[in-house]
């Protein structure tokens, strides 16, 4: 079924676009490797991230519905996309019911995941906020094998951070370092580590219940 495509793959350097606002896509992707953003560009050049993905993350699938896009997808790590054409998603989906009860899942869990994001940049303090993105990007990471103890890979730079949760470089590095500083994280060369989970959970005031995980107990 959707696993036997056909799909094309194709590499993405930093920065790259993969996704245009305002194209017209006639297929949708799901990132293979690497770690990809949504952003919204303003007229003065700032930019908003708006939601992150990470390997098994079906990036535009509102494109198969939606038809225009309204926002870029970007490459913030070398990344590899694997497409697969819109008649062949309605095809698939036309003939295998269950199949499209599951894409329907991943735009419900993805309209989930925006809702929370608002929420944290309309009302979560800075230091809140990246707590609650770190504990976030664990647990998505964790269910796609992508851990190592307490810690993952999480190759994005402070200005993608800033660009993410809204505030200036200045800003975030001071968030950072409150973290860093009330021994919640650890953030070397790339690598993220949770040093107390509870406690940064604590500190986000955090609930998975929309990330839908339906795993079994670390």
């Amino acid at each position: 079924m959707l696993e036997d495509g056909p799909w094309r793959t194709r590499d993405y350097e930093v920065g790259d676009e993969i996704v245009a606002e305002h194209s017209e896509p006639k297929e949708s992707c799901v990132i293979v490797a690497g770690i990809t953003g949504r952003t919204v560009t303003f007229a003065d050049g700032r930019r908003q991230i708006t939601a992150l993905h990470i390997p098994g993350d079906f990036v535009d699938l509102h494109a198969f519905l939606l038809h225009v896009m309204d926002h870029n997808v970007v490459a913030l790590a070398p990344a590899r996309m694997a497409f697969i054409g819109h008649d062949t998603l309605r095809r698939i989906t036309d003939s295998h019911q269950h199949l499209f009860r599951v894409l329907s899942t991943v735009l419900a869990v993805d309209a989930a995941i925006q809702r929370v994001w608002i929420a944290c940049l309309g009302r979560r303090s800075a230091g809140a906020h990246l707590a609650h993105l770190i504990c976030e990007m664990f647990l998505r990471m964790e269910v796609v094998g992508m851990t190592r103890g307490w810690s993952f890979e999480f190759p994005v730079t402070q200005s993608m951070l800033a660009d993410t949760i809204g505030l200036s470089i200045v800003h975030l590095n001071r968030t950072l370092m409150e973290l860093r500083r009330a021994d919640l994280i650890t953030w070397e060369r790339k690598v993220v580590t949770i040093t107390n989970w509870d406690r940064l959970a604590r500190a986000a005031e955090f609930d998975d219940t929309y990330l839908n995980l339906r795993k079994e107990p670390r």
